[in-house]
């Protein structure tokens, strides 16, 4: 015989599984510290720069 399975037991546990990954998903994209923040920043503002500087005008 199959196992009985409730479902309401199931559909919360589907909805904490999700919440969990989502959580992670922001806890990487948001979880930076303000130095990290500073530090990217400047980074890509290097990068632009040397990429602007390297474009051929028409």
């Amino acid at each position: 015989m199959a196992e009985i399975v409730n479902l309401n037991r199931a559909r919360k546990a589907k909805a904490r599984d999700a919440a969990e990954t989502k959580a992670a998903e922001n806890r990487a994209k948001y979880g930076q510290t303000k130095a990290e923040r500073v530090r990217l920043a400047s980074e890509k503002a290097k990068l632009r720069a040397v990429i602007d500087g390297a474009k051929k005008e028409d």
